[in-house]
């Protein structure tokens, strides 16, 4: 019989942003630490070390339910200029061992096994070469977990079963019963509401689920994703759909000091005019605005605006600007987090811009603008509504987007 072989190998980084910090901070070294976007006890934590994980405290606790359970916590402002640093190093140190097919996010990769490296023997000796390779070159704190399997899907399944410094390795003849102990979940592509509807049909775990035929998870997908999770789930290779840039969005929690309407209008204005430029860098023009609010002590408040195709920032502030006067005007709603969403994109490429309204100085203004961005920084060059956010909506690193230094600064 064939030894069996595998195909994908998942580098998944523990902890990242917190064990960003205790690599290049060494009194945070063994110490709970937790990773905020700004020192205040009303905000959440975006990242946890295993030191804290220990506590209870991990992603998206409360500051002062973490300092309740962990007195003695440090808290780090994230600084995403680093943690993008370490990110690009690590995928080039990575790269050099086994080759990166795709970077899914700031601390997860994958790779293409090379010929000769597909029987799970030689797979393990090339993780513990990646682990050995990271150590040396970006630090002893750089932890990963990699996972082993015949396709993507399994392989980040895999990379979750065992952290902190996990190996682990799953063969399609493995599933479900090595699996069998975890929560539904804990399938990429299982979320609340498909949990839920699975529960409905009588599907309450992954021996379960792996029961089904192919036409049935068809009907309880309602569609041919059903069909594909089958597969996946047996260690099939499912090539992804191609996905088209769909939006681009910039948010940003206000700190205690820009809890206030006209405050939150500016730091709105900014994130606006980065969003403006990240949409003409991706060459792209988008023909709906929307602006969300969160509040503190409020239901979140949002709106939307069909704008023609655009991607020119005084457009796009003017269409901000009008829905904003619908903003609420409660006397006691504290604006917690704010956000500006462009959709509908498409590719200026395959756009028909009218006649009447594209208008050449409009583009060159843009492009002077961006260009003295880029060289001498953000404030170098401005429309002034966002001038007393200048130093807030700064570039923030999202599950699916690493921000470009260069425009998101």
């Amino acid at each position: 019989m064939a030894e069996p072989t595998v195909s994908s190998l998942l580098v998944d980084f523990n902890s990242y942003f917190a064990s960003c910090e205790q690599q290049v901070r060494p009194e945070l070294r063994g110490r709970p630490v937790g990773v905020v976007p700004m020192l205040a006890d009303t905000t959440c934590l975006i990242a946890a070390s295993y030191e804290a994980k220990k506590f209870g405290v991990k992603t998206l606790t409360n500051v002062a339910e973490a300092k309740a359970k962990i007195p003695d916590i440090e808290l780090v402002v994230a600084r995403h200029e680093l943690y993008i640093d370490i990110h690009q190093r690590a995928v080039k140190a990575v790269d050099e061992i086994a080759p990166v097919r795709r970077v899914l996010s700031i601390d997860e990769m994958v790779c293409d096994l090379p010929a000769g490296y597909k029987s799970v023997e030689r797979a393990i000796g090339l993780s513990q070469e990646i682990k050995r390779h990271l150590a040396q070159t970006i630090g002893e704190y750089m932890k990963v977990s990699i996972g082993i399997a015949p396709n993507l899907f399994l392989a980040k399944l895999a990379s979750d079963m065992q952290k902190p410094d996990g190996l682990v390795v799953l063969e399609a003849n493995d599933v479900p019963q090595k699996i069998a102990h975890l929560d539904l979940r804990a399938l990429n592509g299982i979320g609340k509401n498909m949990q839920e509807r699975l529960h409905s049909f009588g599907v309450r775990s992954i021996e379960d689920l792996y029961r089904q035929t192919s036409d049935q998870l068809v009907t309880i997908w309602g569609g041919v994703g059903g069909a594909r999770f089958y597969r996946k789930l047996r260690g099939e290779e499912v090539a992804e759909p191609h996905n088209e840039m769909g939006s681009l969005s910039h948010s940003h929690v206000l700190p205690p000091e820009l809890r206030d309407p006209t405050s939150a209008y500016a730091v709105l204005n900014r994130l606006t005019q980065k969003a403006a430029m990240r949409l003409r860098k991706a060459c792209h023009t988008t023909a709906s605005v929307s602006v969300k609010v969160k509040f503190l002590n409020a239901p979140t408040w949002d709106a939307s605006s069909r704008v023609q195709a655009t991607q020119d920032t005084l457009d796009l502030l003017h269409a901000v600007d009008a829905i904003w006067r619908g903003f609420p005007t409660r006397r006691k709603a504290v604006p917690l987090q704010v956000a500006v969403v462009f959709g509908d994109l498409v590719p200026d490429t395959a756009q028909n811009f009218s006649l009447f309204s594209e208008d050449p100085t409009k583009r060159r203004l843009n492009a002077a603008i961006d260009e003295l961005s880029v060289r001498f920084g953000k404030r170098a060059v401005y429309f002034g509504g966002a001038h007393a956010a200048l130093d807030h909506g700064r570039l923030a690193i999202a599950f699916n987007h690493i921000p470009d230094i260069e425009t998101e600064s």
